[in-house]
């Protein structure tokens, strides 16, 4: 019988499960050679951890491991239902929360290494958590993709520490009533997206207008596995922000409101990194509340031990 010791949050309702003890031993190196070494040989861990029985196709995780990068106080690889991911938004806020919680740091700045770069955060007196991002940029800009059944669709393709296809011309509804023709559509999206050009997209985004005061858009994200963030996504609206500022329609230091499907927002801004080539560093900040802690147990005997995978 193994066990391995998480503790679950959740930011603006999208889910974290941060894994405290009892993960695969990765050694030592580069996060993103460790995070190679994790996909290649400890796969029935990341199904184990955060698959059906014990998960779901929301749940991100988070494995916690000494950093690398000089001057970084942690290091952390994120997972979904289906692989390894470069950067985490809403899961860097449910980590430096859950870190918080379990008495690790007090408010103020850490730095966290992550497999596609170092990035900065800062757990505010309130309790909200502002990361500084990996440098983002818009790659590909108003780019025509033909989708089957959809007709063109037109996007900018972009990197947030994920890769994005972000769409705002669309006839589609951004609430929880439309969740199953969301996602059909940006499934469909995706795989165009992958065949005519860009196979490193994996995140599909989707912006309009928010029915509720105070936000600047609201957005339908479609990740990796195939679920919908819950929340407005961290990479998500870091990639957004890189577009704002490359079309000049949003200034460095101006605030973004970013608002999820389910209503939860993330304030974003961000600093040039690079002017002349677009590239900048954002920020985004949100909440997140630590909702258990429990232990996973592990046996041999059951069949679905490893998780169900697809």
């Amino acid at each position: 019988m193994k066990s391995i010791r998480v503790l679950d949050s959740h930011t603006g309702g999208e889910p974290t499960r941060l894994v405290l003890d009892g993960g695969p031993e990765l050694g030592t190196g580069p996060l993103d050679e460790r995070a190679a070494r994790f996909r290649r040989d400890f796969d029935a861990y990341r199904s184990a951890i955060v698959n059906e029985p014990r998960g779901s196709d929301t749940v991100v995780g988070a494995l916690l491991v000494p950093p690398h990068r000089a001057g970084c106080d942690f290091g952390v690889i994120f997972f979904n239902n289906i692989g390894v991911l470069g950067m985490c938004g809403h899961g860097t806020i449910g980590l430096v929360v859950a870190l918080a919680y379990l008495g690790r740091i007090a408010p103020g700045i850490i730095k966290i290494d992550t497999p596609v770069g170092a990035v900065s955060a800062e757990l505010h007196a309130d309790g909200s958590v502002s990361v500084e991002n990996v440098a983002s940029y818009r790659h590909a800009h108003a780019v025509d993709i033909a989708v089957p059944g959809h007709g063109v669709v037109r996007g900018d393709v972009a990197w947030g520490g994920n890769w994005f296809f972000l769409v705002g011309e669309h006839a589609l509804h951004l609430d929880l009533v439309s969740l199953e023709t969301l996602t059909e559509f940006t499934w469909r999206v995706r795989q165009a997206v992958n065949a005519q050009g860009f196979p490193e997209v994996d995140h599909v985004e989707l912006f309009a207008p928010s029915p509720s005061p105070g936000a600047d858009s609201r957005n339908f994200v479609l990740c990796p596995g195939k679920a919908y963030d819950r929340s407005p996504c961290g990479t998500g609206t870091s990639a957004k922000l890189a577009c704002l500022a490359a079309e000049g329609k949003l200034a460095a230091g101006a605030p973004w409101i970013q608002e999820s499907i389910i209503g939860s927002r993330f304030t974003g801004s961000y600093r040039w990194l690079d002017q002349a080539n677009a590239r900048i560093t954002p920020t985004v900040t949100g909440t997140a509340h630590v909702i258990a802690e429990t232990t996973l147990l592990l046996d041999d005997r059951d069949p679905f031990c490893w998780g169900i995978r697809g």
